[in-house]
């Protein structure tokens, strides 16, 4: 009798599991490996019967969109300065100056885009993305992006980049709400790009509060490249993803973030990113802006 006990309670575990993984639609993605895909289906059937929201945020640059070797904020926004030299010329002084990845820079980016339509600057993002960025999307990152919609997830966008400058051209690259894109923000007045910017602003541990105070609840699933991402990786109360992270060690830090993923168990991703052969390189050969590391992942 207890055998006979034993032996159906297996089949009904077999059943359950075999039910569960009938719910779940997962394609296997060609470019990881078979770890990581099971990982994720795993995952998936794991989040099937989740209550409530199923929400799933990604960085952008570096994590969905090539950045190498320059980010596309950078490069649109230096073309435009190049093109017309007299535009907020103290401005661009000053952020020459500046990291481009600190608080006071990606601030300024929107000061320079301030004055200009809504329209025009999602068009000027789209512009600058059909030109020079139509082959840097992850194509990876996109067939996981369609698994999580497949599957009842939320897909956001949050980045450190202009809003308005990434809403167009991602938004129809992944098929998600033009909304559903958040970077830094300023308010929007009669339809025209102020330099009020809306906190917080969704860089290093602001990305975290970015989606506290904008999405409003705690993702299942993060995805990021770079230590800028940490906090907002870590809040995920489900799957951890990072894609290309640098291994070598920061100052102020003691180890890699890609040493951290592993410690933590992140699963670590590589793609190839390098630069288009066509890329204008504006932004570091005019105006003195670093260049992002390339991956040439074979």
């Amino acid at each position: 009798m207890k055998n006979y006990r034993i032996k159906t309670l297996l089949l009904l575990l077999f059943c359950f599991s075999g039910f569960l993984s009938a719910q779940t639609k997962f394609k296997p993605i060609q470019a990881f490996t078979e770890e990581v895909n099971q990982k994720i289906e795993q995952f998936l059937i794991s989040t099937s019967n989740e209550k409530g929201r199923k929400v799933a945020v990604f960085d952008g640059d570096g994590t969905v969109l090539g950045q190498a070797p320059h980010y596309l904020a950078d490069e649109c926004l230096y073309i435009y300065a190049k093109e017309h030299p007299e535009f907020k010329r103290d401005l661009i002084d000053v952020m020459k100056k500046q990291s481009n990845v600190s608080i006071p820079y990606v601030q300024n980016r929107i000061k320079f885009l301030s004055g200009f339509t809504l329209e025009e600057v999602r068009k000027m993002g789209e512009d600058c993305f059909n030109k020079f960025y139509p082959g840097k999307i992850f194509q990876p990152m996109k067939e996981l992006i369609n698994n999580l919609k497949a599957n009842g997830f939320e897909i956001w966008i949050v980045s450190a980049s202009p809003e308005a400058l990434y809403q167009q051209f991602l938004s129809k690259a992944f098929e998600i709400p033009i909304t559903n894109i958040i970077g830094v923000k300023s308010v929007i007045k009669n339809g025209i790009v102020t330099d009020q910017i809306i906190h917080p602003i969704p860089q290093d541990e602001g990305k975290m509060e970015t989606i506290e105070t904008f999405i409003q609840t705690k993702p299942l699933f993060v995805a990021g490249n770079s230590r800028g991402d940490r906090e907002m990786i870590e809040f995920s109360r489900g799957m951890k993803f990072i894609v290309n992270p640098d291994e070598h060690i920061e100052a102020g830090q003691t180890e890699s973030v890609a040493d951290y993923a592993k410690r933590n168990n992140w699963i670590v991703v590589r793609f190839k990113d390098v630069p288009a052969e066509n890329f204008p390189w504006v932004s570091s050969k005019e105006f003195g802006v670093r260049i992002n590391k390339t991956n040439d992942v074979k």
